[in-house]
């Protein structure tokens, strides 16, 4: 019986394939954030709220969390990642959710730019739990698909 080994990547691949499981993340998000912002503010502005991310800085920085995390996951479920780092990456979104709360409310940061330092954050944070699994992240993009 003969078994098949996979080559092994160059360094350039194994990067190649950790950014592009990183974009593969980001696309699913930047949609959420999109489709997500504008069913918000359509809601808010329905009720009375012209200016959801100033004048409701807590249930913005819920909803973005929600509306940015909640696709990413679905994804990496669809792509068949492992079931832990699909948490620990999801895990990610509402500790920074809980961060930048935590200083909007020490006065640290201005609660009115929450919801705009969450948009920018999420993605850069979710490297953090890929650059801990370095070796899952740079290895075969298709995990159920193969």
């Amino acid at each position: 019986m003969e078994t098949a080994l996979a080559p092994r990547l160059s360094l350039f691949g194994r990067v190649g394939r950790f950014a592009m499981h990183y974009f593969e993340m980001c696309i699913p998000m930047c949609i959420g954030f999109v489709v997500g912002d504008l069913i918000y503010f359509s809601i808010a502005g329905t009720l009375g709220y012209s200016e959801p991310f100033t004048e409701l800085p807590t249930l913005s920085v819920l909803v973005v969390t929600f509306t940015m995390t909640a696709p990413m996951t679905a994804w990496m479920l669809y792509r068949g990642m492992p079931r832990r780092a699909v948490w620990e990456m999801t895990a990610t979104m509402p500790i920074l959710a809980g961060v930048l709360l935590s200083l909007g409310w020490l006065g640290v940061v201005p609660m009115e730019d929450l919801a705009l330092l969450e948009h920018g954050l999420m993605m850069p944070v979710m490297l953090v739990p890929m650059l801990l699994r370095p070796s899952l992240y740079s290895g075969h993009i298709h995990h159920a698909h193969a």
